[in-house]
């Protein structure tokens, strides 16, 4: 089994230096420390689980030391910053394994920008040496890149000529897109094996700064200082330490303090049963500060999270999940409500981005969302965008018969008009209801009321509204049918559908790069036993298909 969870006590490949406002990440990869058996981690190239680490680190930066400003990334490797995924890893890996590896890491770098872009704690590279595939990615993630002006050390993608793949983690898009680099440029960069060096790096705008080896440390040093003194952290303020999950893993069920999931393997269905706060919110910031990760929205990304990379990496056949809440949908606005009052607090500016990343990781899942709204569940504000998340979702109409709990509700509050955009850069209720005004005006008004099916399907807010005589074989059918189709063709389907509206940097890398990975991690010119990954570091050329297609 994979484990998402750590800490830098357990780190093998990473160590996280704190000193108030400037923190340090520094790349030291165990070449033994690999998931599995079979390759050693050379040259600080990484698999899964470096990356594990690296995304934990990410999160503590942004939880427990709310007063860095400024990450240094570095490596202790004399003369090398990072060759990038592990070659010998990929080659032996499975189809679906290097797809989950690929959109990981593409999510863990989308976090380092988000923790740049929203929490002002920015990151700067530090590369001595060679940034190869992988290992330019990472740095392409960061604010600003430092490279050592020595004659000798480069950046590259060189996953073309040497791999027949493509660079994995959005490199080819963060060179034009991100860093604006000219597409002949680019052309020529992504086609070199040994990469770019010195002056035409940072002429070409690969780079941010040349600096002479004697000076590295200390010019890097005074960069995050700077750094750290624009960002505006909080000083004197008190993290919150994200202690162990209480989590259970079984062989039919999953449970965390706020989520159970069954997994019918029968159906290839995991039902998520996600709980709403059971206490009211705290009466201000400094309770929530009190409670720490015991505050339910915390609790709730923390454990979504989790679940959500469990089944991922753990169960790829579990094709359909059926999302079911429950609770109070009152106090569920009551912790939304809080949120929105005190949105300039550093926690809860963290805690809404957590959730914001955590739905954004199920929206970027290649599984069927099936949102099932009963009487007894609570999808308000928060818990409703995992409804608008859905692919289908189903309402009763009514009661069931020998029930005493009133009619489901659906209640939209502030938490939907923006705070948890998804990759888009438009929140589910923009993307589901496209460029139609009045139509989002008309959910707008309704923000907390509770509305039963008929109202909600008005609104566009929910698919179907079967009745109770209907209910059980509707739900049974859609699950049923799900899992009769294609599972690449939902896979494609699905993310096609998803992303309405604009094409951002995210939905490039997520839609098309993710298509195009899938498709070429499949192709003999890669995978093949004559093809690039196999033949690599063998002293053979590939035999390449020639044909066009």
């Amino acid at each position: 089994m994979i484990d998402f969870a750590t800490h830098p006590d357990q780190y093998r490949h990473w160590t996280l230096r704190v000193d108030g406002p400037i923190a340090e990440l520094i790349l030291n990869v165990d070449e033994e420390g690999g998931l599995k058996p079979g390759y050693a981690l050379k040259l600080n190239s990484y698999d899964l689980g470096v990356d594990i680490e690296l995304y934990d680190a990410t999160q503590r930066l942004r939880f427990e030391h709310p007063e860095v400003g400024a990450v240094l990334v570095s490596s202790a490797m004399d003369r090398v910053f990072c060759a990038g995924a592990n070659i010998a890893m990929l080659g032996q890996s499975s189809h679906v394994e290097k797809v989950n590896f690929c959109k990981f890491t593409n999510e863990t770098r989308f976090g380092v920008e988000d923790a740049s872009e929203n929490s002002r704690q920015r990151y700067i590279a530090v590369i001595d040496g060679t940034a190869a595939g992988g290992g330019y990615e990472l740095a392409l993630a960061t604010d600003y890149i430092m490279l050592v002006d020595d004659g000798s050390s480069a950046v590259s993608l060189p996953e073309v000529p040497l791999l027949a793949v493509l660079p994995g983690t959005g490199g080819l898009t963060r060179v034009v897109d991100k860093r604006r680099v000219r597409r002949d440029r680019a052309d020529f960069f992504c086609t070199v094996t040994e990469g770019v060096r010195g002056k035409r790096a940072l002429s070409w705008k690969l780079v941010d700064e040349l600096v002479p080896r004697s000076r590295l440390r200390e010019t890097a040093m005074e960069r995050a200082v700077a750094f750290a003194d624009e960002a505006g952290r909080p000083e004197g303020a008190q993290g919150v330490e994200l202690t162990p999950l209480h989590r259970t893993i079984g062989d039919a069920e999953v449970s965390y303090n706020t989520i159970t999931i069954e997994l019918d393997r029968e159906q290839g269905a995991a039902v998520f049963k996600i709980r709403g706060p059971e206490s009211p919110a705290p009466a201000d910031v400094a309770g929530i500060h009190d409670a720490g990760v015991a505050f339910w929205p915390l609790a709730l990304a923390r454990d979504l999270d989790d679940a959500i990379l469990h089944l991922r990496a753990n169960e790829p056949e579990i094709g359909t999940w059926v999302l079911q809440t429950e609770g109070d949908g009152e106090k569920v606005a009551a912790y939304d409500a809080l949120l929105a009052a005190n949105s300039t607090d550093w926690l809860i500016r963290e805690i809404t981005l957590y959730l914001k990343r955590t739905l954004k990781r199920l929206d970027v899942s290649s599984r069927s969302l099936i949102a099932l709204i009963e009487p007894g569940s609570c999808f308000a504000g928060t818990l409703l965008e995992l409804a608008l998340a859905a692919d289908r979702s189903y309402m009763l109409e009514g009661t069931f018969e020998d029930s005493n709990l009133p009619p489901a509700t659906v209640r939209p509050t502030a938490m939907n008009f923006g705070p948890l955009p998804m990759g888009n850069g438009l929140t589910r209720l923009e993307t589901r209801l496209l460029d139609d005004a009045d139509a989002l005006a008309a959910v707008r008004d309704e923000i907390g009321a509770d509305l039963e099916a008929e109202e909600a399907e008005e609104l566009g807010l929910v698919t179907f509204t079967p009745d109770d005589i209907d209910w059980e074989d509707e739900v049974r059918l859609a699950v049923e049918e799900r899992h009769s189709f294609s599972p690449d063709s939902l896979t494609g389907m699905e993310a096609s559908l998803r992303f309405a509206g604009p094409e951002t940097l995210e939905t490039k890398i997520f839609g098309r790069l993710t298509a195009w990975q899938n498709w070429i991690f499949q192709r003999p010119n890669a995978v093949g036993e004559e093809g690039a990954l196999k033949r690599f570091g063998t002293g053979k050329q590939a035999a390449f298909d020639r044909k066009r297609v």
